[in-house]
């Protein structure tokens, strides 16, 4: 096997990109990038010399299956619902497909195809979901082969920007998919807890979160629950376990905050705003409240909508957003979710040197020899700046790695899969130790002794 296509050059293939470029050099390959924005893949390849940037459409039938005949190896970078598509174009190529993003039913239902065609479909293979699969499986593991027995595992990560440059009210900067942000947490949330089945609706989603104390922070972090976490019980071999949660970290304050914007209605993208192009965002925000009292701000009516005082830290978040300023909105037919998103396109935007950082941090509680401990595994990792960040190094490096090792014939496993198989948890969370993706790890024996 000799080429790659990479299709995709997005802010997360940035990391990918370089990797795969300098293990070309080493081992022989050639590297495609495949972007619509053929001048952005150009710039990720440069001037290397087994790399070629090429335009793609990918809603181009032809020209997407005459780039993907000519690999070895596919990893797709595109948004979640295009997968398929390629899979469908890789069963019938007889190519291998790696991904980053939530392997999709229909993309399971893949599997007996790419078995027979002696393909592996590798999805979930970045940060979160890849990285959490990764790190958890490989400690499940550990901990079920000294016959201890898992009583309760609870995970976290949040993609954050770094104290230093935390400097607005939110304490919040995109460093990822401004979309994927906004619309989080729609649904209702589900976790087991000592046994019983939990439900957290989205309306109450960002007021019902629990403190995370991370290590080498002075301060909490918020965490506000995952929307499904069972989906991993039986993969993870937890399938009899009492508690199980996965959540999503930010900082103090963040969560009564965005619950605001739940509550007044600025996530719904169900319906577009009458006349959205021409009013303001005053006028927007008087749309959601009542009369009130005669002389009474709207940002006033707000706030006791809210059951907040007028200067409360959730309304000075508000006001930092501008949501009370009467500047035209300029978006014709937009919904709410697409003006919010649209405003904090421009509010938190990463500034050139602006540091994001990632946490992740796992907490089995489990009982060995009749003893019960505690296991605390945490990463946390800072990026350079706003080019060279975490998030793009800790999406990009595994799904590298990985496409290493099946370019270097070391994965056995055929069909469609998620990283939770030895053979290839290990050698990819080894490479990435070399890269300083290192989990601390604190064990704590729980006194069984009633006092």
């Amino acid at each position: 096997m000799n080429n790659i296509l990479v299709i995709g050059a997005g802010r997360s293939a940035t990391a990918l990109i370089q990797y795969l470029l300098d293990q070309a050099r080493e081992h022989g390959w050639h590297v495609t990038v495949a972007d619509a924005d053929v001048q952005l893949a150009a710039r990720k390849v440069g001037n290397h010399p087994a790399g070629k940037a090429v335009w793609l459409d990918v809603n181009k039938v032809n020209d997407r299956r005459e780039l993907i005949g000519r690999a070895d190896v596919v990893v797709s970078l595109l948004p979640a619902h295009l997968h398929l598509e390629v899979g469908h174009d890789c069963i019938r190529l007889k190519k291998h497909l790696l991904t980053a993003s939530y392997v999709s039913q229909e993309m399971f239902r893949l599997g007996d195809e790419a078995r027979d065609r002696e393909l592996i479909f590798m999805g979930e293979m970045g940060l979160d979901p890849g990285i959490d699969h990764m790190s958890a499986t490989q400690k499940i593991h550990e901990i079920q082969e000294q016959g201890g027995v898992i009583k309760a595992f609870r995970s976290f990560t949040g993609g954050l920007v770094a104290p230093e440059s935390a400097d607005n009210p939110w304490r919040y900067k995109f460093t990822w998919n401004p979309r994927n942000v906004v619309l989080a947490g729609q649904g209702t949330a589900q976790y087991l807890e000592e046994g019983k089945l939990k439900y957290i609706p989205y309306s109450r989603l960002f007021k019902e979160y629990r403190l995370v104390h991370i290590p080498g922070f002075d301060e909490p972090f918020e965490a506000y629950a995952n929307r499904d976490s069972l989906l991993y019980r039986d993969v993870y071999g937890l399938s009899g376990i009492p508690t199980i949660l996965r959540g999503t970290l930010r900082y103090r304050g963040f969560c009564d905050a965005w619950h605001a914007l739940v509550k007044i209605g600025l996530t719904d993208g169900s319906y577009p705003i009458l006349h959205s192009g021409e009013i303001t965002y005053h006028e927007w925000m008087e749309a959601y409240v009542g009369k009130g009292q005669r002389g009474q701000s709207v940002r006033d009516r707000v706030a006791e909508l809210l059951g907040e005082t007028p200067f409360s830290p959730v309304m000075k978040k508000l006001d930092w957003l501008g949501l009370f300023r009467k500047k035209r909105i300029n978006l014709p037919n937009a919904t709410p979710a697409f003006i919010l998103e649209n405003l904090l396109l421009q509010k938190w935007e990463l500034q050139p040197q602006d540091k994001d950082m990632i946490i992740m941090q796992h907490e089995f509680e489990y009982e060995l020899g009749g003893k019960p401990r505690t296991l605390v595994s945490t990463l946390v990792m800072k990026g350079e700046n706003a080019q060279d960040t975490a998030m793009a190094k800790l999406v990009g490096l595994p799904l590298g790695i990985f496409t290493k090792l099946v370019m270097e014939g070391r994965i056995q496993s055929r069909g469609v899969h998620i990283p939770v198989m030895r053979e290839v948890y290990e050698p990819v969370l080894e490479e990435l130790k070399t890269y300083g993706v290192i989990f601390q790890e604190r064990l704590q024996e729980v006194s069984a002794e009633k006092s």
